[in-house]
């Protein structure tokens, strides 16, 4: 028990370090563009649009990380660093080419995403700016995805910390000195404002990417690239782990497109009632979110030893790791549940300076109390399953979780329009109306049921997905 638990502390804590930077990321992108102009509503609608088309892009690529981490796990579990070798190769490869693709359509995939995606034309021109600058950043954020799940499947997380620490320090960095200017002795510039937002990630998606190659240059070039040559590089996208990488990728790929259903819809819904209360549901993903950065640490660890342990037929040591990782993980969610109590509203402040967006959004605070008993669980079964590499059983667990979101989102707006204040429909005139506050509520609950469904489904499956496969 205590080399179970110092093994998952080992993975998990360096991978908390670096993911606690994240939300602090998303928390400055608002609060800098919170304070660039009077109508800070406006320009946090105008970094959430952007930011969810970028959501819309990159969860489609989100095997590169999942199905990289499994399969690395369960070949460093087998002790074969060739095949390590080779899953690296081909998820660089494969991340080069879709970011590629990516850049090409860039303007139609935007035009097309403004004739589904409902916001006010001033919000339009602001993310759309936004995602104009950011997507030549595509070669190196889909390219970290590879690195990250193949560091975590190779059991390092200090390698990802080092790249996350890389990755989120320049971006909060180089977007406050690009869109607000500095001027520090001789050295003045004025900023380049929203679009300074955008310069900054790109600037540090490429800092991540150098990071990381310099890491795997010094960390695994002799132990895992030595025998590593041209013929194993031409070979990587043949023969039979080449076809199961690419069936467990479609599988993994229907779960990204169902995460995009949710969370696009999430902001797409949220835009229909208003600027405010887009900026109101833009702060409580934030928020929200916040404690899964903390579970993904346990999370990633169950992933790693998962898929070790798989890999080396050790049942044993597998039932300890799912054990104990679900142990860690939901202590998180009793924490997460005290601080969302005590500290909603200084973080609510902190989000922003604009004090009608601050008083509208403690209205949603206790929805934040709900979610982490089922968030943290839901979470941790995804990263137990990864390195299983049951990618059925989690393609199925997000379409049952599309399905409940669905269902409690339709049936909470009709019963609105039946009984609650249905003679007033949303209007993006009248952002705060108390119809649109009700149906922000209804969403809320549509949130936490995908959850739900998610945690119940997975935990059904424990035995026959993961039990079986040691």
């Amino acid at each position: 028990m205590r080399q179970i638990n110092r093994d998952i502390l080992k993975l998990a804590i360096p991978s908390i370090l670096a993911n606690i930077t994240v939300p602090l990321v998303g928390m400055v992108d608002i609060a800098v563009a919170g304070h660039l102009d009077s109508n800070a509503a406006t320009m946090i609608g105008g970094i959430a649009v952007g930011s969810m088309l970028f959501d819309l892009l990159y969860w489609n690529f989100g095997f590169l990380r999942v199905g990289t981490g499994g399969l690395a796990a369960q070949a460093y579990g087998r002790s074969d660093r060739r095949e390590c070798a080779r899953i690296f190769a081909r998820a660089v490869g494969i991340a080069l080419a879709c970011a590629l693709v990516l850049i090409a359509i860039q303007w139609l995939f935007v035009k097309a995403a403004f004739l589904v995606v409902d916001c006010t034309p001033e919000v339009r021109e602001l993310a759309s700016s936004y995602f104009f600058l950011r997507i030549w950043a595509a070669p190196a954020t889909l390219s970290l995805m590879a690195f990250k799940g193949w560091f975590i499947g190779m059991q390092d997380s200090v390698s990802p910390m080092i790249t996350d620490f890389t990755v989120n320090g320049m971006n909060v960095l180089m977007s406050i000195v690009l869109a607000l200017g500095i001027n520090v002795g001789g050295l003045h510039f004025e900023g380049l404002g929203f679009r300074g937002i955008a310069a900054g990630t790109v600037v540090a998606q490429y800092s991540g990417l150098l990071a990381a190659i310099l890491l795997l240059v010094f960390r695994y070039r002799k132990n895992t690239f030595s025998s590593f040559g041209i013929q194993d590089l031409k070979g990587v996208f043949k023969g039979g782990e080449t076809r199961r990488f690419f069936v467990m990728n479609t599988d993994l790929f229907v779960r990204s497109l169902c995460f995009i259903a949710i969370y696009i819809g999430f902001t797409v819904i949220s835009a229909r009632y208003g600027d405010l209360l887009l900026a109101v549901g833009s702060i409580m993903m934030k928020l929200l979110m916040i404690f899964s950065y903390f579970t993904d640490g346990f999370a990633y660890a169950g992933e790693a030893m998962t898929g070790r342990y798989i890999g080396a037929r050790d049942g044993v040591m597998l039932r300890q790791t799912v054990k104990w990782t679900f142990v860690w993980s939901m202590s998180i969610a009793f924490i997460f549940m005290g601080i969302y109590h005590f500290a909603g509203v200084p973080m609510l402040r902190m989000m922003t300076s604009d004090p009608q967006v601050v008083e509208a959004s403690r209205e949603f605070l206790p929805w934040l109390l709900l979610m982490p008993l089922t968030g943290c669980a839901a979470f941790t079964w995804d990263g137990i399953y990864i390195g299983a590499t049951a990618s059925k059983a989690i393609r199925n667990s997000m379409l049952w979780a599309v399905v409940g979101f669905a269902a409690v989102w339709v049936a909470g707006i009709c019963c609105l329009e039946a009984f609650g204040p249905a003679a007033a429909a949303p209007s993006s005139s009248l952002p705060a109306t108390p119809y649109g506050r009700l149906a922000m509520h209804v969403l809320m609950a549509a949130y936490f049921a995908h959850l739900l469904a998610r945690t119940l489904y997975l935990s059904a499956l424990y035995r026959k997905s993961i039990l079986a496969a040691a």
